[in-house]
């Protein structure tokens, strides 16, 4: 009985720490960090990033959490613990559709796939200046995934999100300049 309720609670450890919940603290550990850019999309503004092409709109209309965080990684030490960090999130549950190592540098896409659906996507990019991860969560069309990660649309959408996040907001660089009122 006492081995049966341990081997349950290892078992409820072990799903607690799920990779969904990984996301969420490297996410909540990281987004009031110096110099970070974190987006997390409300689900009704998931259209509004659907217009930055066809092939995102695709995407976006699948897509029930989405987030994007841009952050330093300005000393080795430091790229070296970022990229530690997203090797633990990936870890075992995710599927590496490609990647790409030089020295400390890193670009890496990774999926979370159930039956023929692609559920998770995590796409990390580290070029020992600044890093960035770009996640979805939702149903994708696994050959549509590996043609975007090949033609770079995912940075593309990277990109895409903080331009659409930083249209007319007040930004932190505006108060630096006070002949701008």
């Amino acid at each position: 009985m006492i081995k049966r309720t341990l081997i349950l609670g290892g078992l409820m450890l072990l799903s607690a720490c799920s990779t969904y919940n990984s996301i969420d603290s490297f996410y909540e550990a990281h987004k009031n960090d110096d110099q970070v850019t974190a987006i997390r999309v409300p689900q009704f503004m998931l259209s509004l990033i659907g217009n930055i092409s066809p092939e995102m709109q695709s995407l976006i209309g699948n897509t029930r959490d989405l987030r994007y965080m841009q952050f330093p990684s300005t000393t080795p030490a430091r790229t070296q613990f970022l990229n530690k960090q997203m090797n633990g999130i990936t870890g075992s549950s995710f599927i590496e559709v490609y990647r790409k190592n030089d020295d400390l540098k890193r670009n890496i896409v990774s999926i979370r796939e159930k039956r023929n659906a692609v559920k998770e996507i995590l796409i990390y990019n580290n070029n020992a200046a600044r890093g960035s991860f770009l996640y979805f969560n939702g149903n994708f069309d696994p050959v549509k995934v590996r043609e975007m990660a090949r033609s770079e649309e995912f940075q593309k959408l990277g990109d895409g999100l903080i331009d659409q996040f930083n249209m007319g907001t007040p930004g932190i660089n505006e108060k630096d300049n006070p002949d701008q009122n």
